[in-house]
């Protein structure tokens, strides 16, 4: 695992998109995982950018939405899908059949869990998975307790997670359930990058950095990675001491 701190979010969501770039430039026809949500706004901004300027070409791309609440689809504001569409696959008129995403709505949501792993188990493993972490360790919709070995399932969602979750609402929304890739899908990405920017995730961050590698904070099986990356920035890492900043696990 290699640890990276940047200046500000900005310069640290640079990095990121270049280090997706350089994946697409080796292996154009990538696999590639994207969250939704605060933490990649500025990746994604970076991305589409690179995309209309002709610097990547993301035509023979692939991708896999990680999460998505339950009862919700890309017409919903607040939607995982929404966000994706909306900020990446629109403004870089992807192809729909590129991307492959959790129907929210669907009747049966264990039968979109499994259609989701065959088809990860088909095409990938997921050449780059990259994630955020939420104020309770989350990696997607992986909350405290998930099982480190779990592909995709649906999930009771954590009151911190929902009281979060408001932001990306106009109006206060209860959350059923969410539905998500797991962490075994994580543990299996040929590269893994975990992104985490602003003074308020400081703690959890070192939590993730320090405490034992357990599904109670679902970020420390980083750690255990074998190619991943987290990157941070000054704000996040205020936190962490000298020692751990320098630092290859």
């Amino acid at each position: 695992m290699k640890l990276t701190i940047y200046a500000d979010k900005d310069a640290m969501s640079k990095a990121t998109a270049d280090l997706i770039v350089d994946q697409i430039h080796q292996k154009p026809d990538s696999l590639l995982c994207f969250p939704s949500g605060e933490s990649p706004t500025i990746v994604l901004k970076y991305l589409v950018k690179y995309g209309l300027e002709g610097y990547v070409d993301f035509s023979q791309c692939r991708f896999v939405g990680l999460d998505e609440w339950i009862g919700m689809d890309e017409k919903d504001e607040g939607s995982c899908k929404h966000y994706l569409y909306s900020s990446f696959f629109n403004p870089l008129k992807i192809n729909p059949e590129q991307i492959t995403f959790f129907d929210g709505l669907a009747e049966n949501p264990d039968q979109e869990c499994k259609r989701m792993d065959t088809y990860i188990q088909e095409n990938g493993p997921i050449d780059l998975m990259l994630v955020g972490l939420g104020m309770n360790g989350h990696i997607g919709l992986n909350e405290p307790g998930a099982d480190f070995h779990s592909y995709a399932h649906t999930t009771e969602l954590d009151p911190l997670t929902v009281k979060v979750a408001q932001k990306y609402f106009t109006k206060n929304t209860p959350l059923s359930g969410g539905i998500t890739l797991g962490l075994q899908h994580f543990s299996e990405a040929k590269t893994a990058v975990l992104i985490v920017a602003g003074d308020k995730k400081a703690d959890i961050v070192l939590k993730v950095l320090t405490e034992e590698i357990s599904n109670k904070i679902p970020g420390t099986i980083i750690r255990e990675h074998r190619n991943s990356f987290i990157f941070l920035d000054e704000e996040v890492a205020s936190k962490l001491s000298e020692t751990i900043r320098g630092t290859h696990f």
